[in-house]
């Protein structure tokens, strides 16, 4: 089935990784765990938690003891600065091919531009903290 909005694997994992870590509290998490627990590649985490840290979201520590943990309290991290942290600034759409038709608007007039400025502000509104994800449900699927 097909959706108009569709979320990279990367910004997907960004997200879920994020979750994870603040479930977890104030400790470091191996990235091995947080790949166990998530369910997706090591290498492909990697990437992601390597873009998360360079946005300054998370801490990395390298080392037998190493690990991640969140370099802000949940509840100053929004979803839209995870997102952005792993995809860029989010941008309007105006339409789908990204100039009007040749009939001189956008064949669907300004329905993309409200679905994005309503995606924006739910991420921007949503903090780490207000996510209820119970990360003991992730290891028994």
């Amino acid at each position: 089935m097909s959706s108009l909005i569709r979320v990279s694997d990367a910004a997907t994992l960004g997200l879920h990784a994020m979750a994870y870590l603040a479930r977890q509290g104030e400790g470091r998490v191996p990235a091995r765990q947080i790949a166990a627990g998530t369910r997706v590649s090591g290498a492909h985490l990697a990437k992601v938690l390597g873009r998360l840290e360079r946005a300054g979201l998370v801490r990395g520590t390298r080392g037998p003891r190493g690990g991640y943990a969140l370099a802000k309290p949940a509840s100053r991290v929004s979803l839209k600065d995870v997102y952005e942290a792993v995809e860029g600034p989010l941008c309007t759409t105006r339409c789908l091919f990204g100039r009007p038709s040749r009939c001189g608007s956008c064949l669907m007039g300004g329905l993309l531009g409200e679905i994005d400025g309503l995606v924006s502000r739910r991420l921007a509104g949503t903090r780490l903290s207000d996510v209820g994800v119970d990360v003991r449900e992730w290891s028994r699927r």
